[in-house]
């Protein structure tokens, strides 16, 4: 994966990166130190050397965005399809052994609504392009009745758990004190 802590930059931020370079290009122009650009723009004194070797190859032309990394498979009106089907839920798409969304399931369902073939790892970083993240599945039972865990808890807890400590001192010390 080419940026490990997101999946890629979304199109805003290839924008602002872009925006970002062609103000170094300014800079450059005017001789700035590279210590001096790094800390204003918050990047590396590595990345605005290697930005400044490409302005001087190219001038600012070189330090605009090539375009995106790679083509999204799925148009913005795909994506929001997709998104709905995955709110439906896994049952509604076959899915009948358990009710978690797993990158293999969602890989299925893209192929099946799309005809479109993603990898595994490709459907981890899509999802993380439009900010889905992996979920810890709450492990309940489907039988669970909740109105009757209500009830338990306000009339049976108060009179099963043990009454509060009264006040009473406490020592300072690190080590518990002999009882006797």
């Amino acid at each position: 994966m080419r940026y490990a802590q997101r999946g890629g930059y979304t199109p805003a931020e290839q924008e602002r990166r872009e925006r970002l370079r062609l103000e170094t290009a300014e800079r450059f122009a005017r001789e700035e130190p590279v210590a001096v650009i790094a800390r204003d723009l918050r990047v590396t004194e590595r990345t605005v050397r290697r930005w400044r070797r490409r302005w001087r190859q190219g001038g600012a032309q070189a330090l605009r965005s090539a375009g995106p990394v790679s083509r999204e498979r799925l148009s913005a009106r795909s994506w929001a399809t997709l998104e709905a089907e995955l709110k439906r839920g896994p049952l509604a798409h076959g899915f009948a052994d358990d009710q978690r969304w797993t990158l293999g399931r969602v890989k299925t369902v893209i192929g099946r609504l799309f005809h479109v073939g993603y990898t595994v790892q490709g459907v981890a970083r899509l999802l993380k392009r439009h900010n889905w993240s992996v979920q810890v599945p709450l492990r309940r039972a489907v039988e669970r009745d909740e109105e009757a865990i209500a009830a338990w808890k306000d009339e049976v807890w108060p009179q099963v758990k043990a009454p509060r400590r009264t006040w009473a001192p406490t020592s300072a010390s690190k080590t518990r004190q002999a009882r006797g």
